[in-house]
Parts: structure tokens; sequence; C-alpha cells
């Protein structure tokens, strides 16, 4: 047995594709992160949790406090977030914080550097220097976002150009989705249709049947 993350190689055995794993051009592939049995069957026991932070990593942050100089980020992980006000590219006056960010907005930001002590130190994505609006946010399991991203992005890929939506899909399992008022709400329940049927192969064809059946119905 040994560890793996999701979208690790597993085995060229399809017919022994077992929990935990799927399958993508013909080879079997981890799901989750987890412990891999590759005895009789291939299946991956889910090690599942709370997103761990990792330097690098784009994440989806909501602001749940305003301290002197940094907001405070609810990053759905048992650390919290923290953003700095030097991270603004604009210069802030002192008790103008909340005019920038408010307790409840949503921002997209990178995972900075994370001290010994877990400090999740965050800096903002270029071009989104604000809180994300009109648009729906969806939280999934953070196990699955490699699923729903698909291999070489091709899932989100073919999503964002069915539906013209498009959609940032954070490594913390947050979701957001923003484009035509018509295709929001379907792209929001496909996002927790991939969530549920992660395991399954052929979802990518499911997906496409799914939405351009829908087309034919506009």
């Amino acid at each position: 047995m040994k560890i793996v993350v999701p979208g690790d190689y597993l085995s060229d055995d399809v017919r022994k594709a077992g929990e935990g794993t799927y399958i993508e051009g013909g080879k079997v592939y981890s799901l989750l992160y987890g412990i891999a049995d590759l005895d009789k069957r291939v299946r991956v026991i889910p090690l599942e949790g709370k997103y761990i932070p990792r330097e690098g990593d784009w994440i989806i942050g909501t602001v749940v406090e305003i301290t002197f100089a940094n907001w405070v980020l609810d990053i759905n992980s048992p650390y919290i977030g923290l953003l700095h006000v030097s991270e603004y590219p604009k210069k802030i006056e002192f008790g103008d914080m909340e005019k920038v960010f408010s307790i409840g907005d949503s921002l997209i930001a990178r995972i900075k550097v994370i001290t010994p002590s877990m400090k999740v130190m965050l800096a903002l994505k270029e071009g989104e220097e604000r809180p994300l609006r009109r648009g729906r946010l969806v939280e999934i399991s953070h196990t699955k976002v490699p699923r729903l991203i698909g291999r070489k992005g091709s899932m989100i890929t073919m999503i964002q150009r069915e539906t013209g939506c498009s959609v940032f899909v954070g490594q913390n399992g947050r979701v957001w989705i923003k484009g035509p008022s018509r295709w929001v709400p379907l792209v929001a329940d496909i996002v927790r249709l991939i969530e549920k049927e992660a395991h399954t192969s052929g979802l990518t064809d499911k997906v496409l049947k799914i939405i351009r059946e829908r087309k034919k119905r506009k």
C-alpha cells in the first residue's frame, strides 16, 4: 500500500478499477488523497478531511474578520488565511480596509507563504483585486477538484466552452461561476454532479450530453 493524491496513475487494467478511482484513456487513476490498495482490486481508501494549504495553491477565501493590518479569511481549512494590507496594489488609508474587502466578501487568492506555525499568508490574483460579484459560489470536497478540472483541464475547458461561463476552481474546493444567467444554475448543478459521480467513467461525455440537451430546449 502507498499514499496517493488525486490524479496519480494506478493501473493499466481498467477491469480492476474500484472505489476511489476513475478511468481515463484506458488507465486507472486515483480520485482521492488516500492509501492505494493494489491487491485484487485497485482502490483508494480515503484519508479525507479538510483542505490542507500548500504554497502556490490558488484558492477562494471569505473574509471573516478585519484586523489592524490583515484581512482574515476562511479558506475551508483548519487554518485561516491572512491577507496583509500591503498585498493590495493601491495605498489604503487607515480605517479604510473595510471599503476594499468587507466581512462576507469572497475573493481569489494565492497561498504565498506558510510559516512553521501554520500562518497562511495570501497574495491577490493580479486583475482580481476586488470581491467576487455577480456569480455563484459552489463548495465541493477538495479531493474532487482534479476530477472537476479533468486531465490537462479537459473537463473544465469543455464546460466553459459549451456554456460561455467563466469557472474558477480553487484548490480548496470552492468554485466560482460567472456568466449568462440562464447557464450559471446549470453549471452549478454540473459541478455538484461531477463531485457526486467523480468515480464513474464516461463522465465528460455525460456532462457534454446534459449541456447540449439543454441547448436544444433554449
